[in-house]
């Protein structure tokens, strides 16, 4: 597999601004940046995201595969970003891509700043088949606890969802952005750019489980999901078509499974 040749033009995620209290006091508080971000592949406009840049690259690379525009990373060229023109320039091998008929088709989702999906929804999950993993109890324990540890922009500045890919309780890799789907199309970017398998990885996300969330983690062969957050019916009912463990309102020692129970393994005596 050939990587593309890419910039690496990840921004600063917060600045530093005067507010005045309820007391009347004024003092400094971090706020979040947010960057229009149009995505253009040779040369035709694709979709403008909101981010806080920080990993505009594997954003890039990872929303146009959760999109279906690319199956193979050596389609493509170049991703090189321009923050003065707030663009993202992909160039593929043929410098000929026509995506008119993905484009026609799309779905406004619930992801904050509203997400589009291309495409049919029904269509992304009829030849996933995933494999159903065991994770125990306590693992998704001392996840939990781990990821404590990465929330750095929501603990500075807030306004933002954080997503996380774990093996066991190891963290792979943590990103945080102003939508939750910018951050999981990060995370797939950063799994199709060093070619690794969703096979025994746990994904988490502080946004709600929703069928756009739901779909793009089956799309990256990850088999169990978890959020701090609660569910959407349809989010419920793509997890069971595709074979997803769903867990959800995950915090502290608690937690709810909404599908997969049976590859939960209760090892832990205390609740």
């Amino acid at each position: 597999m050939n990587k593309p040749e890419m910039t690496d033009a990840g921004l600063s995620v917060s600045t530093t601004v005067v507010g005045v209290d309820e007391t009347g006091a004024t003092r400094e508080l971090q706020l979040v940046g947010e960057r229009a971000l149009t995505i253009y592949v040779d040369k035709q406009e694709i979709v403008t995201l909101m981010t806080i840049g920080s990993h505009p690259e594997i954003l890039t690379l990872g929303y146009l595969k959760n999109q279906g525009f690319f199956e193979s990373l050596d389609e493509i060229s170049v991703v090189q970003v321009d923050w003065q023109t707030e663009s993202v320039a992909v160039v593929t091998q043929t410098e000929s891509s026509d995506f008119t008929e993905q484009m026609s088709r799309r779905t406004v989702t619930t992801g904050c700043g509203q997400g589009t999906v291309f495409g049919r929804l029904m269509d992304k999950l009829q030849n996933i088949h995933l494999p159903q993993n065991t994770i125990l109890q306590s693992t998704l324990y001392a996840l939990l606890d781990s990821v404590k540890a990465h929330n750095e922009v929501y603990k500075k500045a807030g306004a933002v969802h954080g997503c996380a890919l774990y093996t066991g309780d190891e963290l792979e890799i943590f990103v945080e952005d102003v939508g939750r789907h910018n951050a999981v199309d990060a995370i797939a970017g950063y799994m199709w750019l060093n070619d690794i398998s969703g096979d025994n990885k746990v994904f988490y996300t502080t946004g709600r489980l929703t069928s756009e969330m739901v779909i793009k983690v089956a799309q990256m062969g990850i088999s169990t999901l978890l959020s701090r957050s609660g569910a959407t019916q349809m989010g419920l009912d793509m997890a069971k078509m595709s074979g997803v463990t769903l867990i959800s309102r995950s915090r502290g020692k608690h937690f709810m499974v909404l599908n997969g129970a049976e590859n939960i393994e209760f090892d832990a005596q205390e609740v």
